[in-house]
């Protein structure tokens, strides 16, 4: 309100969540890109993308830190690059019209705070994870411009740093990697903080496959009741979808 100077006007929003809280999916940056969005819209569109991204940086920051790798994806759709915060810079990277992509979500019945699991990270990095790291992001730039998804499962699941860290405070999450790799999987790791697991893959069907692999892992190498979604990749971001008259 204050970005499209509206000083007048009293508003009361609405918000029906389609996505479990702390679960490594985005979802307080995906409430705060729908109200961005929504209240933009009913004072007829007047701020831009990046306007729009600043005014959710705000917001997230009250709650998990003033980030924008949720908010400027959930905005501006597919993939995007934070160059730099000060000033803020993003790059959009366009995923080929032509090729096909989808994300396989395994969220587990399992709470996963970010405190905690940002706790469990190095307070420093070795040289030689540092490079290899800088390696896996550039290679997933590189497939994510060509469209290989394969490559692109690959740079996902290759972090020496985070993952390794993470991934023993979630009950069956490497053997759940591991369920989706050899499902068909082209790669796997921990979506955000956890403790969903996210997979890659170019087909649908196959995804259901995959999902149907991790939810059966979680269970029987964490003993973790879990569900599966399929999703493709959204390439426009938050939008309104119907207005009332």
């Amino acid at each position: 309100m204050r970005r499209l100077r509206v000083r007048s006007h009293g508003l009361s929003l609405s918000l029906h969540k389609g996505l479990p809280l702390g679960s490594g999916l985005g979802s307080s940056a995906a409430s705060a890109a729908a109200a961005a969005v929504a209240v933009n819209a009913l004072f007829g569109d007047r701020l831009s993308a990046s306007e729009l991204i600043l005014a959710g940086l705000d917001s997230e920051a009250k709650v998990s830190g003033y980030h924008a790798d949720n908010i400027a994806p959930a905005i501006m759709g597919g993939f995007v690059l934070i160059r730099s915060y000060d000033p803020l810079e993003l790059i959009e990277l366009k995923f080929p019209e032509e090729k096909e992509l989808f994300f396989v979500l395994a969220s587990p019945e399992f709470e996963a705070p970010t405190k905690k699991m940002r706790a469990a990270l190095p307070a420093e990095v070795g040289m030689k994870e540092h490079v290899w790291n800088c390696s896996q992001a550039g290679g997933l730039v590189a497939a994510v411009l060509l469209g290989d998804v394969e490559g692109l499962g690959k740079a996902l699941s290759a972090d020496r740093i985070v993952e390794p860290r993470r991934a023993p405070l979630i009950p069956g999450m490497e053997g759940v990697k591991r369920a989706a790799i050899e499902a068909g999987a082209f790669g796997c790791t921990i979506s955000g903080a956890g403790p969903t697991a996210v997979a890659v893959t170019d087909e649908e069907e196959k995804g259901v496959r995959i999902g149907e692999s991790m939810v059966e892992a979680f269970w029987r190498e964490g003993m973790l009741k879990a569900s599966a979604a399929v999703q493709r990749l959204d390439r426009v971001g938050a939008r309104v979808v119907s207005r009332s008259p």
